[in-house]
């Protein structure tokens, strides 16, 4: 007989599919399913559960919340969770990085947060077209979907994607200029490309095969876009939030974009939770211009605020994964080498991937790594990148243990394929 989720569950479902197991209970870097089998997990949510699964201080914040008959659900209404997440946001990442935004909570998906981005640079700019990149991954609903890059997803649109052009991502091919082809398309009145409202970037396109941009390309296109008063759009919605190493991906550029979207770890403990973070010039909505029911989750509020104040009042988690950051360079590096002609490997803070030759090697590979006790996806155009993305606070034996598991896993499906 079928299970329930294939009598019931639509066709659509994918991480299942890959991972064929109930899971039950979860617990830092390790899942358990309905049988008492364990996994480590290098996929942590597809980034939306950076800290770990159930951390004992945001569980222990949200039970107090609940306990006291906390406000859950209040749309856009202040709530004593909000307010005080507002200050904490402020205090522990605003203030210590000279960074000046007015925080827009948006529906709690990332696409949502992307759809308002690109609502209010057009509704600033009186412009349309946005620009995007290659291998872009921005979401799915039709705005959002209109600037991610694979065809994969677009296909299925049902209608009409305009109003965005895609350009090369930096590194995109071997020796070409992307930011010069940028800026000459942007410049040449006959270049058959409007003046876009916005331009959008992720810093590391995690889902586009963990594609990182130089700090020198991140830079220009901020001075670019400024030059020619076109806005910054930054998705940092996998790559932020501590996973490349600052709490921003484009720290380590030292821009300050003037529209920032964020979700996935925000909310801390896997919580629905979506922002969009606003240079407050261009904070010109009208109220309820861009509105969604489930855009005051109070209890993604709580979340969010323990994690900021457990792991972002200092510099030690910064600290912690920039050691597990080294480690996981070395273990992956190791396995590239061993294999070199087949796989390469590139990586920032822990995000990390290793890109196959061979499309469907990389699919092999993480089969055979789910049978030996490791969950980890593969990404990119072909998912031909096996994307590594552990906790950002895993214990130096867990992330050694994963890696040797991915390791093995490589070196028996390398040697299969020989």
């Amino acid at each position: 007989m079928a299970s329930v989720f294939e009598r019931r569950e639509s066709r659509i479902r994918s991480y299942c599919r890959s991972f064929p197991a109930v899971f039950a209970t979860a617990s830092g870097a390790v899942l358990s399913d309905t049988d008492g089998r364990t996994w480590l997990d290098f996929l942590c949510g597809a980034g939306a559960v950076n800290y770990g699964h159930n951390p004992p201080q945001l569980k222990a914040a949200l039970i107090r919340y609940l306990e006291s008959d906390g406000l859950t659900h209040g749309l856009d209404l202040h709530s004593a969770a909000k307010q005080r997440f507002l200050q904490t946001f402020e205090r522990c990442i605003l203030t210590p990085r000279k960074l000046d935004y007015r925080v827009q909570f948006t529906g709690p998906t990332g696409t949502n947060a992307v759809e308002a981005a690109f609502k209010l640079a057009r509704k600033v700019t009186g412009r349309r077209q946005i620009v995007a990149f290659t291998h872009a991954y921005h979401g799915l609903t039709l705005g959002a979907l209109a600037a991610t890059a694979n065809r994969h997803y677009r296909r299925v649109a049902g209608g009409g994607l305009g109003d965005v052009a895609f350009l090369p991502f930096d590194g995109w091919k071997d020796g070409l200029d992307s930011l010069a082809i940028l800026e000459n398309y942007l410049t040449d009145p006959a270049s058959g490309l409007d003046l876009p409202a916005a331009v959008v970037v992720e810093t590391v396109q995690g889902e586009g095969g963990v594609n990182i941009a130089s700090t020198e390309w991140l830079r220009g296109l901020a001075a670019l876009c400024r030059r020619l008063d076109i806005l910054l759009i930054v998705d940092d919605i996998q790559a932020g939030c501590g996973r490349t190493g600052s709490f921003f991906s484009f720290e380590r550029a030292g821009i300050a974009p003037d529209l920032v979207a964020l979700s996935k770890s925000i909310g801390g403990y896997g919580l629905p939770m979506s922002l969009l973070l606003i240079r407050p010039d261009l904070d010109v909505w009208e109220p309820g211009e861009h509105t969604g029911t489930f855009r005051g989750n109070n209890l993604a509020f709580v979340a969010a605020t323990a994690a900021l104040e457990t792991w972002w009042s200092d510099d030690r988690l910064a600290g912690t994964i920039a050691e597990r950051a080294g480690e996981l360079t070395g273990f992956l590096r190791a396995i590239a080498d061993r294999h070199r002609g087949r796989m390469r490997h590139r990586g920032i803070g822990l995000i990390h991937g290793l890109a196959c030759r061979e499309p469907a090697l990389a699919g092999r590979i993480s089969r055979r790594a789910f049978d030996g006790g490791l969950i980890i996806e593969c990404a990119g155009a072909n998912d031909e990148v096996l994307k590594v993305m552990p906790p950002l606070t895993i214990d130096p034996e867990e992330l050694a243990r994963g890696c040797a598991i991915l390791a093995a896993a490589a070196d028996a499906e390398l040697a299969e394929a020989a």
